[in-house]
């Protein structure tokens, strides 16, 4: 950035500008949203699927007929050691799903386990399609499924001497 010069000929510095200090974050925790009013079914996948644990959630303020409860406006489930939130598509402030379910692409969860095996038994029992077959590679034991929602996981062996290089 160029000096100023002022009327007499000597130099106006400019003020400084400030620097804004760096975001802190806390935490990540992934988003699942699900086509409207499938956010319960959803949550029934992950726990019959994943063993999910739900920690808490939250129902849709107006989504009320007579004599029902709230319909399900988001769970935060942990599945492992990682917390996963699973959301109903409320409207616009929500990203969009297609009809099908499907998730955004590139988006793949990888979810450790010390059984490859029977964790994808297990997804594809509660309603996942395994793609293709648990193979080997160098890093171990592995598997992909796509949950009825559209969100492909990949189930990888946790405890697997071989090591990602």
């Amino acid at each position: 950035m160029a000096a100023e010069v002022a009327t007499n000929g000597s130099e106006v510095l400019a003020a400084p500008v400030a620097v804004p200090a760096p975001a802190v974050f806390t935490g990540l925790k992934v988003q699942v949203t699900v086509p409207a009013g499938r956010a319960e079914e959803a949550v029934a996948f992950y726990k019959a699927a994943f063993a999910a644990e739900e920690l808490s959630r939250s129902t849709h303020p107006k989504r009320k007929g007579d004599g029902e409860e709230a319909a399900l406006l988001c769970a935060e489930l942990k599945v492992g050691a990682a917390t996963l939130l699973v959301c109903d598509q409320a409207g616009d402030d929500v990203p969009a799903v297609s009809k099908e379910g499907g998730a955004a692409s590139g988006l793949v969860l990888r979810l450790e386990t010390a059984d490859v095996n029977a964790a994808a038994a297990q997804a594809v029992a509660a309603g996942a399609a395994l793609q293709g077959e648990v193979t080997e590679d160098c890093c171990g034991l592995g598997a992909t499924v796509v949950d009825p929602f559209g969100v492909t996981w990949a189930l990888g062996s946790s405890t697997s001497a071989k090591k990602c290089a």
